[in-house]
Order: C-alpha cells, then structure tokens, then sequence
C-alpha cells in the first residue's frame, strides 16, 4: 500500500477572508466520541457516557447561530499521532503510517502550526506530549505530559487544566493559537472501558471545565472542541470501526454569529451514529483545518484536502469566497502533486479531476449551484486521494505470493522427504542442504541480471526486490527437484482441516466468525482419534484414549465461551471475556513425570509465578474497580502489584530458566537395592522435560494475560497435556496393529522387538493439526480477534507504572500472540511425549556403532516443521484473499487485518518452534547422551 506522499511547499499567497475571530482555544478530549455529547444518543442511553457531557448541547439549543455541533469522520488509522496529522495539515494518513505512532517524527509539511509562526502568531500548547514529537520548536509556550501511562487517569487532564486557566484568566491574552490535549477519557477507555463510573466522572469533569473555560472567553476568541478519534465498545480504537471513526466536534463563537440560518441542503451531509434514531449532521474531521483557518485570517495550508464547514461562513457572500479559495488550494496542490516524482499515479484520475474543475467555473450558474460545484470539487478530491493512496503494486504483491507458494510446497517436500527418512534422516538433509545453498546463490545472480535486464519495466522494483525475490525461488526449486514430493501420498495425507481453514479467508463472513471456526475444526480434528480408540485392541487403551479425547474436547468447547466480539459479529455475539472473576488456577499434571527437577521445580518456580500472575491482575482489578473506595489506595495497589510482577518475572525468566537449563531431565535414580539402579522417569525422559521448558513460556505468558484469559490459558494447557496423552495411546495402537499384521504378532506379549516392525509409529501430520488449532483456540479465548483494537494495550504495564519502550513491547507481545507461542513450542512434545531413550542402529548399517535415539530426532524435526507448514498455510489463505479483495469494500476492516495477525502468526509460532527445538530439545538431548553414553 501507499503512503500518503508529503509535499514541502507552503501556502505563501495572503488570500483569505476577512477574520472573525483573532484567537482559538482548540480543545482535545483524546477518544471523545460522537454520542458522547450527541443530543440524541443510542437507545437505550448508558448511564456512564450518554447525557453527561451536556455543555455544548445547552449552548447550541440555547444559541443555535452560535454553536455547532457535528459528527465528525476521523480517518483511519484512528491513532492519536495520524490524527494530530490530519487535524494540523489536512491530509490523509493511511495504515502505512500506523507504525509511527510509536515513534513519532516531526511534521515538515505545511500545517496550521506553521500558517502561524509566518503570521507571527503565539501558539501556546499542554498535554500529549505527542505534539512536541511532531512540532518540536513551534510553541512557544508549551507544558507537555507524558502519553502513554494508560494507568494515570488525571495527571495530563490535571496538567492541563493547571496551565489552562492562567492563560485564558491573563488580561493580556499571551496566545494566539492554544492547544489543550487531555487524555483521560481515552486512559478510562483503554482501562475499563466506556460503561464504567469512571467514564461518568471523567465526562463530568470535563463538562466541568468547558463551562469555565466558556465563562472566561472573550468575543474575539473561538472555541473547537473535538475527540481526535472515538472508541469501540470496550474502549480501544485504531481501526475503521463506526465507533472508532465517529468523533465529536464542537465549535462555539461567545462574540460574532457564525451563521445567519440554514445553508443550502445540497451542502449538508447526515449519519446515523449506530443505535440512534435520528441522523445528525456530520463532516469530515479534516474539514476542521480550512474552516479554522479562514476563520482566523490565515491561509489554508498547502496539502488540504478538507472542505470548509458551510454552517460557519453561511453569512453575505463569505461562503462562496472561502469554497473558491478553499477549491484553488485543492487545485494547487493536485498540480504540485502531479508534477513531483509520484505525480503518474494522478494520470489515470486526472481527467474526471478536471471536469469537476471544469463545472466549477460556469459564469451563469447561480450562487448555489456554484457553492454545490465547487464542495463536489473537493469531494472528488478527496475520494480520488483516498482511492490513489489505497492503491498497491501488484507485481510485488505478485513476487510475494511466489515465493510463499513455492516456499509451501518445497517446505512440504521436505516434511515429505523426512517423514520418509525416518532413521536416514541426517543423511536425508545432509545431501539436500548443498542444493539449496546453491539454488540461493544461483537465485541471487539471476535476480541482479533480471532486474538489469528488465529495469524500465519493473516500475517500483529495485534491485534488492529482485533478489530477495530469486534467491528463495530457485532454493525452493532445487530442493523440489533433488526431493519431489510424492503426488499420491501428498494427495492421501492432505490435511482436510487446513484446506478448509485456508480457503475459508476467501469469505468475509467466515473471517469475521474465525473464532467459532477454529471451535468446530478443533473439535472435528480430535474425531479420527476417538474413532481409533473405540476400536483399540485393548480395554486400558480404549478408555485411555476416549477420555483424553473427551477432556481435550470439554476443555476446547469451555475455551470458547471466553470470546470478545468483532464489531461486524454484532448483534449475534455478546463478549464474556471481562465478565468472570474466578481466579484460574494451574492444571494439574497428568503423565505421572514429576521426579528429578520437576520436584523442585513445580513447587518453587511454577506455582508461585503463577500465583503471582493471578495477584497482579487481582490487584488491577481492585484498582481499575475502585472495590476499596478510597483512592488513596492506589499508589500502594499500583506498587504492590508492580513488584509482584517483576519477581514473577524474574523468578520464571532468571531462576527457572537457569534451573531448567543446568538440570533438564525429570529423572529420578533408586538406589536403595544393592547393585541395581532403577532409573524413574526413563519412560518419558524426553517428553517430560520438555514440557518444564513449555511451563516457563507458559507461566510469562499466563502473567501477561488478564484473569479472564489465565483461565482458558490454564484449560489450553490441561487440554495440552491430554492430547499428548491421545497421540502416545493412539501411536501405541498402531504399533499393536502393525504387529498383529506381521509374521511374529507373539511380540507384543513377549515383549520383544520385531526387526520387522517400525517400534516407534511416526508423527503425522493429522497430529499436529489439534495443536496448532489450540494454539488459535488460545488466542481467541484469551481475549483477542485479528483487529487492531482488540490489542490489550494495559499490558504494557505489567512490569513497569509508567510507558517503557524496552518492556512494554515485551509484555504486550506476550499478551497478544502467547497462545500463538505456546503452540509452536509445543509441536516437539508431540514427537517426545512418552518416549524413553533408545539405543538404535540405522537399518542397513547395523555395524555402525548404535546411536541414542536417533529417530526421535528426525520426528522432531517434522513435528516442527508441520508446525511452520500449519500456519504458513493459514498466511498463504490469507495473502491471495486480501490480494484478490484488495478492492473489496471491508478489505481494511477484515482481509487486511487478518492478513497481519496472518503474518505475526507465521513468525512467532516459527520463532517459537525453532527455539524448542534448537534450544529445548538439543538441551535435552545432551544431557540424556551423556548420562547414558556417557559422551558430553
């Protein structure tokens, strides 16, 4: 996608309409939302946000000439930093720029700030310290407050409202431009959300201080009082939701009328906010930018694109100057546009472009029809910007889709290749790896010459696109073609679950209910277990497998009744996430695994970070509730609960990981007869050590997530923990059938190994797919959906009372995409769960030296590399629905965001398994090697 593109000219022309007011108070209430000060608001009313904030509906009823009030559109992203762009200079950010709300840069462009400083005017500013990132040296009077604490409900409001009245109580008026930013309805919303007391009392303090500030202004100045974006129903924002997008505005002249009566109806525009009866009048929240600075004298700046607001100058013949003004600065920066370096993309628009100018400059039209032209003018302005900044580049998409596709198959060739390698499978990727490092090599030099060779028609693709491009190409086709994959069996073991999984993105409907889609292929996947269970050659391993399948089940369907609701599931979704208040607790073990380590380590390590995880929340809870009463509980709740965090932390990350990486194995040796050891634990000395590492990652992310999640996290793990014991039952099956079939079934009850038996059945990928689905199951339980306002923000200080940009990223990845993490760290134990160590020769070579295992090595790697194979699918469907929806009207609202959740997933679930696997289970096996080999 495009980025908006910033021009640098200035408006340097003086023509502007004669001032009527010679100062401005512009007031931002962060996130006040259009129903918030709306006069007729949804039905039923909240009692928490509707009717509270009264002030500008009084005043407009009571000098309805006077003061206006208007639903006005924030462009998404509905982010604090794209919105202070848009509101100063006019123009369109897109979700390119969303990244930069974290690290914000200074506006260059020509904006309002800058209009002043030529006009030699004083800008004053307090509150988000936002401003100061993007207009570092344009105030000279400013009194910034840190932003991102969403804990601190008052200290910026409070701040504000300290340096706001000494300068509209100073009789010598010592500003020109005043910017108030408060933050608090925002930090309510991301707390606790809009149906809260907090909300109310936040609303009526801020009702509060607009009627001191109306008592203090004089008739020369003008009051703007706006949200710079609204918020969803539970209090977040940064998408393109109606509640996220529907902000207030409120603009009140105490001295000169702003409009005699009612302008023309062509120039009006109506929405419904969701819920209300009645429409009310709305604009775009750039149109903010001209109306502002006409009204004050100043030129509009140069990359506008909003409209004047026709109420405000509907008064002698002002608002056809200003529309005629308003359209030639439009038309003078579609120019500069087309004439900069990206001025072709305006080609193929510009002729609609100029048969709207065209109409504008009919000599016999009448006053009205002229006002109509010229506001269609600027509308189609601004739609073409909209859909030209919208636009992508499809020979990149093009190259993207490539190399993921090629990239699948040749990833699955491989899964192929091992799962057929079996013993041989050093050997297998030893003579692949050599192909591949040459297809990279060669795909890198093909690459550069393509780009040589056909540089005038690469438009947009440079170089390095070219051999990013080649380069995994021909390593995926060389390792496609030293191993290609068996067509039959790859036909025969096509996982139906993922197929349909894949293509369900392809629909929108399926999208939006992904989570209850997750529901019933987690539950569909367990079947063929159940099946093989029921017909189990024996009674222990029937009811084995039966009830590890009914509990994997019960705990999956309890999962999914912790959900929070996309807006487009409305109204036949209703959120249970925030609504339990039961303290989970951990699940308790079912392999019987728990010597060595794990008696220490359970006891010491896990249950006290767990509780500990619970405390904090708990704590939260208490604060966030105000279930005390009094205040001055707060900074004791705040320092007791940041505290049992960092030790949780600090206890999980530091002790036990240093534990679990000295001492690995849950093993346990009986020496109490005389020379004999006994060894316990041998039967699941891989598994059960592993699954300590898993309960680390477990346990910081069990801290990271609200008490809602901790106990579908506590039920993702017990229905873990079952459905390894349903693979090792099922696994156990097939080998008793695989002997039954052989020329010496006596095996089984002799217990002897059949050389003509697989002793250890290989993982399949049917077995990976519970997992990977639990791992989703996970994700939609603890709270989230594939949309950016479903991000638990408060996450973010958990470890630290205040914004920490080295902890706070931590914390809230760990919150978001932690189930995703647990489920690759997990696909390991479904190659190690109950299997002891064995000594092995590899079939044909039995006069080698025997290795450790030298199986459940390989079957690791499959297990891990199904893992990647799962999500990368999921990423795949994903990428080709918003490629090919690209012009579908919800692609930003659904394909888009699924797309990233698509993306993030595929690296953390990678990330995750190749850390389980490189460190974990590589760790694991080192220690085993050497205690019964003897060999470091």
């Amino acid at each position: 996608m495009k980025k908006t593109p910033a021009l640098t000219e200035t408006t340097t022309c003086t023509n502007t309409v004669p001032a009527t007011h010679t100062r401005a108070v512009v007031l931002i209430i962060d996130a006040l939302r259009f129903d918030f000060v709306s006069p007729n608001p949804q039905t039923p009313p909240s009692p928490y946000h509707h009717n509270i904030l009264t002030l500008p509906q009084e005043l407009t009823k009571a000098r309805p000439r006077h003061s206006f009030i208007f639903n006005a559109y924030s462009d998404p992203p509905t982010t604090t930093l794209q919105r202070i762009k848009g509101l100063t200079t006019g123009s369109l950010p897109t979700f390119v720029d969303l990244g930069n709300n974290f690290g914000a840069s200074s506006i260059e462009e020509d904006s309002i700030i800058k209009q002043l400083g030529l006009a030699n005017k004083t800008a004053a500013f307090m509150g988000d310290d936002t401003w100061m990132s993007v207009f570092p040296d344009s105030f000279e009077i400013s009194f910034p407050y840190d932003s991102f604490n969403v804990e601190d409900l008052h200290t910026v409001d409070e701040g504000v409202i300290k340096h706001l009245f000494p300068l509209l109580e100073d009789p010598t008026k010592p500003f020109d431009f005043l910017v108030g930013h408060f933050l608090g309805v925002d930090h309510v919303g991301h707390r606790v959300g809009p149906d809260h007391p907090s909300m109310k009392t936040k609303l009526e303090q801020m009702n509060d201080v607009l009627g001191r500030v109306v008592d203090l202004l004089d008739d020369k100045t003008l009051l703007v009082v706006l949200g710079d974006h609204g918020m969803d129903r539970t209090g977040d924002h940064g998408g393109d939701g109606e509640h996220e997008t529907s902000s207030a505005l409120w603009i009140y002249s105490k001295g000169p009328e702003l409009s005699r009566d009612a302008p023309p109806s062509g120039l009006l525009q109506y929405t419904t906010f969701p819920g209300a009866s009645l429409p009310h009048r709305s604009v775009q929240q750039i149109d903010i930018l001209p109306t502002i600075s006409l009204l004050l004298g100043l030129p509009i700046p140069f990359n506008n694109l909003g409209t004047v607001i026709p109420e405000l100058f509907w008064r002698n013949s002002r608002l056809l100057e200003a529309l005629k003004l308003n359209a030639f600065q439009i038309r003078d920066y579609l120019k500069a546009y087309r004439d900069s370096a990206s001025g072709g993309e305006l080609d193929g628009y510009w002729d609609e472009l100029q048969r709207a100018w065209d109409v504008t400059l009919c000599k016999k039209c009448n006053t009205e029809d002229t006002l109509i032209k010229l506001t269609n003018y600027n509308r189609v302005a601004l739609s073409t910007c909209r859909a030209l900044w919208a636009q992508f580049n499809p020979l990149r998409m093009a190259f993207g889709l490539a190399v993921l596709g090629v990239g699948f198959i040749a990833t699955w060739s491989l899964y192929m290749g091992l799962s057929s390698a079996k013993y041989e499978w050093n050997a297998y990727l030893s003579s692949q790896l050599p192909n591949c490092m040459r297809g990279i090599a060669g795909g890198a030099v093909v690459g550069l010459l393509l780009f040589i060779g056909l540089e005038e028609k690469l438009e947009g693709i440079d170089a390095l696109d070219c051999i990013l491009f080649a380069a995994p190409i021909f390593s995926s086709l060389a390792l496609m073609i030293s191993s290609p994959p068996p067509i039959l069996a790859s036909i025969r073991s096509l996982p139906i679950p993922l197929v349909l999984h894949t293509v369900a993105f392809f629909s929108n409907s399926f999208t939006f209910w992904e989570d209850r889609l997750v529901l019933y292929l987690g539950l569909t996947s367990i079947v063929p277990f159940v099946l093989t269970g029921i017909k189990a050659p024996t009674t222990r391993l029937r009811y084995r497998i039966l009830g590890f399948s009914l509990l994997y089940a019960v705990c999956v369907r309890l999962m999914a009744i912790s959900t929070v609701c996309r807006e487009e599931q409305q109204p036949y979704c209703h959120v249970t996430f925030y609504a339990s208040s039961t303290l989970p607790t951990p699940p308790l073990p079912v392999s019987r695994s728990e010597l060595g380590l794990a008696q220490t380590f359970i006891p010491v390590i896990l249950r006290p970070a767990l509780l500990a995880g619970s405390g904090f929340w708990l704590l939260e809870w208490l604060d966030s509730a105000n279930v005390l009463g009094d205040e001055g509980w707060t900074p004791l709740l705040r320092t007791a609960r940041t505290w049992l965090a960092r030790g949780s932390f600090t206890l999980v990350f530091f002790v036990g990981g240093a534990l679990w990486y000295l001492i690995p194995l849950c093993l346990h040796f009986d020496k109490s007869q005389a020379k004999q050891v006994k060894v316990l634990g041998f039967a699941n000395a891989y598994g059960s050590s592993y699954l300590l590492l898993w309960t680390l990652a477990f346990a910081l992310v069990y801290n990271a997530s609200q008490l809602s999640a901790q106990i579908a996290l506590g039920l993702g793990a017990l229905a873990l923990v079952s459905f390894l014991e349903v693979v090792d039952g099922v696994r156990d099956v097939r080998y008793m059938e695989q002997v039954f079939a052989s020329a010496t079934p006596s095996a089984v009850l002799q217990q002897q190994p059949n050389p003509a038996v697989d002793q250890s059945p290989p993982v399949r990928f049917a077995d990976i797919i519970p997992v990977a689905l639990l791992g989703l199951q996970m994700f939609f339980a603890t709270g989230h959906q594939s949309t950016i306002s479903s991000i638990q923000w408060k996450a973010g200080f958990i470890l630290t009372p205040t914004a920490s940009y080295m902890f706070a990223p931590i914390t809230v990845v760990l919150n978001s995409f932690g189930p995703l993490l647990l489920a690759g760290l997990a696909a390991p134990l479904l190659a190690l769960w109950n299997r002891p160590p064995m000594m092995a020769s590899v079939p044909g070579r039995e006069n080698t030296k025997p290795e450790l295992d030298v199986k459940v090595k390989g079957e690791t790697t499959v297990a891990v590399i199904g893992m990647m194979l799962y999500y990368t699918s999921l990423l795949i469907g994903s990428a080709v629905s918003a490629a090919v929806l690209r012009r579908h009207l919800m692609v930003w609202k659904v394909f888009a965001p699924r797309f990233m959740a698509g993306v993030a997933g595929v690296l953390f679930v990678d990330l995750a398994a190749l850390i389980g696997f490189c460190i974990g289970f590589s760790r694991i096996t080192s220690k085993i090697t050497f205690l019964f080999q003897g060999t470091s």
